[in-house]
Order: C-alpha cells, then sequence, then structure tokens
C-alpha cells in the first residue's frame, strides 16, 4: 500500500504532466524571405506566384513567411542568382537561361527549344528522369537549392505579319532572350534583338520588331500584344521554358526538415497551378480571337518537324560549351527517345 506522502507525491507528478500536456506549444518565431519573381505586377504570373506564396504561409502555419516581390523589385531579373549568393535575397522564382552565362547547362534545363509537346512530359524527366538531381547538382555550385520547376505552358509567338513557315522568320526582326532560344532563331534566319519583356511591347509598336518569343497566348494577350502583332503562333511549339523555386542554401538549410518537405510539396502545386491558369486565359484567347481581329497562325506537321530538327541541331552544339551541358543534354535526349518525341 502506498504511503499518503508518496501517494501525494505521486498525484502532484501527474498533474504536472497533465498541465504541461494540456498548454499548447509556444508558436515557433516566423521565419520571413524576400522572394523575387519574373513577372511584372498585375499579370496572371505574378498573381499565381502570390497565391504560392500565401499558401505557403497557410501550410506552414505561419512559420515560412514569403514576401512575394515582382520582377524588378530589389534587382534586375539578370541578377537574381547573385543577390541570393550576396544576402540580398532569400530566394527567387526565376529561369537557368537568365544565367546560362554562368553555367551553360542551365539554358537546357530552362528550354530545351522544341523538345517537349507539353510540360508533363518534361515534368517526368525531372521528376523520374533524372532532372531533378541535375539541375540540384548544377545550383549547389552557387550555394543554392534548387527546390522545383515551375512552367506556364507552350509558348506563342505574336507577329506583325502572319508568319506560315520557319521559311517566312528568314530577315524578321525578334525579340528572343540571349541563349539557346536565340541560337535557334538566328539559324532560322530571324534577326534577334535582346530586350528585357518591359520594352516589348514599345519595341514592337515602333517597329524596332516584328514578332517577339515572350509568353503564352494568354500571357501576350494580357500584356496588349495582340493590339499591334496580331498573328500569333498557336499552338504554340517553339518553347516551354521551365523556371524554378530556388533558395539560399543557407537559408534552406535553417528550415526544418518538414518546411523543406513542404516546400517542395508546394512548389510541385504551384507548377501545375500555374500551367492550368494560364492554360484556361489562353483558351479563352483563342475562342475569342476572330471576334477581336486577331488570326491564330498554326504551323503544319511538317514545319513542326523543321523546326524541331534546327533545335536539335542546336541542343547538340550548345552541349559542347560543358561537361554538364552535355549531362544535361544526353539526359534529355535519352528521355526524350523514350517519349518517342525523338527517333
Amino acid at each position: 500500500m502506498l504511503s499518503r506522502r508518496k501517494f501525494g507525491a505521486l498525484a502532484g507528478a501527474a498533474a504536472v504532466t497533465t498541465a504541461a500536456a494540456a498548454t499548447p506549444a509556444r508558436a515557433q518565431a516566423a521565419t520571413k524571405w524576400k522572394m523575387q519573381s519574373m513577372w511584372q505586377a498585375g499579370t496572371i504570373n505574378q498573381k499565381v506566384f502570390e497565391d504560392f506564396c500565401a499558401r505557403v504561409k497557410t501550410m506552414s502555419n505561419n512559420r515560412l513567411d514569403i514576401e512575394a516581390l515582382a520582377v524588378g523589385t530589389i534587382v534586375a531579373y539578370t541578377e537574381t542568382l547573385d543577390a541570393m549568393q550576396n544576402g540580398i535575397l532569400d530566394a527567387h522564382q526565376s529561369g537557368g537561361p537568365y544565367f546560362s552565362g554562368k553555367e551553360p547547362a542551365l539554358a537546357l534545363i530552362g528550354d530545351l527549344n522544341g523538345g517537349y509537346d507539353n510540360p508533363y512530359q518534361m515534368q517526368m524527366w525531372f521528376e523520374y528522369g533524372g532532372g531533378l538531381e541535375l539541375a540540384r547538382e548544377i545550383y549547389k555550385k552557387f550555394d543554392i537549392h534548387y527546390v522545383g520547376p515551375v512552367w506556364w505552358g507552350v509558348e506563342s509567338v505574336p507577329a506583325k505579319k502572319p508568319l506560315r513557315t520557319l521559311a517566312d522568320f528568314k530577315g524578321i526582326k525578334m525579340r528572343v532572350p540571349e541563349g539557346l532560344g536565340a541560337e535557334v532563331w538566328r539559324r532560322a534566319g530571324a534577326g534577334v534583338v535582346t530586350l528585357p519583356g518591359s520594352e516589348v511591347y514599345t519595341a514592337l509598336e515602333r517597329g524596332v520588331i516584328e514578332a517577339t518569343d515572350w509568353g503564352t497566348l494568354g500571357m501576350n494577350q494580357d500584356l496588349g500584344y495582340h493590339k499591334i502583332a496580331s498573328y500569333p503562333l498557336y499552338p504554340g511549339f517553339h518553347s516551354m521554358p521551365s523556371a524554378e523555386i530556388a533558395v539560399a542554401m543557407p537559408k534552406w538549410n535553417a528550415l526544418s526538415k518538414d518546411l523543406q518537405l513542404m516546400l517542395e510539396v508546394a512548389t510541385r502545386d504551384f507548377a501545375r497551378d500555374m500551367i492550368q491558369r494560364v492554360a484556361v486565359e489562353d483558351y479563352k484567347v483563342a475562342e475569342a480571337a476572330k471576334a477581336q481581329g486577331i488570326e491564330l497562325v498554326n504551323w503544319s506537321a511538317e514545319e513542326r518537324r523543321k523546326f524541331r530538327k534546327l533545335a536539335e541541331a542546336a541542343w547538340s552544339d550548345w552541349s559542347k560549351k560543358s561537361p554538364m551541358a552535355k549531362k544535361v543534354y544526353d539526359s534529355q535526349v535519352a528521355f526524350l527517345k523514350r517519349l518517342q518525341l525523338l527517333d
């Protein structure tokens, strides 16, 4: 039989344990990040990005609070990688091709022009064909963690006159981001002009360029390009870029394992959300095109085949720029053959 003193001691300990269990855990201090995107304020892409940041805050129970900054808010779109390395930004939602001067493989990771038919095929390469591991290996050299890829769909080309064949691009002044895409269009005979996105509308309006490689049909409509370049190539085929969520390595390592996993899952959902919400806008524009005086230029299967052959040669040459570029090229070509998109 327990003595009264011993019983009292046990009862007191139980009461303390019960009270401790009933007391809520102290809320963990929020980690606050600045993350800059590649999108202009007010665009559908920036809105999807802002929604992603809001979901992360909710999913993490306010433990991770990301400030969603539009392009150029803190640094230029070509400087976000350096800004992460220097502690100016904690993370970015941008694209590897902007930084292919640092590592040529980033051009192949970011946009294998003419390669895949839809984003889900390339997502398969990232998740089940070795792409994610290669991307993380590349970014690790910059002390940055590549969380995951983000797409917005197959892009269109708004033009001021109908360009119905590959040969029609010969001599056309066209805005194209510098890198692999520019190399492909130079091979097609286009006069490539490199401009930031903020200058594209004015350049089209003034005749500095006659066509632009920018975004999907809906994205281009959102920016007003079809008012002055009313012959978009659609459905698109030439470019299907993947951007990413990437985080400065010290910031990534400071997260708990559950927050790291949550951010990976949220990034995958962000990619789905971006693809599908942009696609809905594409369909709306396509339905209303004729009534708005827009002619959708749909290339034949033969012309698309010619473009892919041209692009294949450019991929191969680009792969010689670095050992990592060769690894990315070999991996994607093998996967495209598995998908029966290449012979």
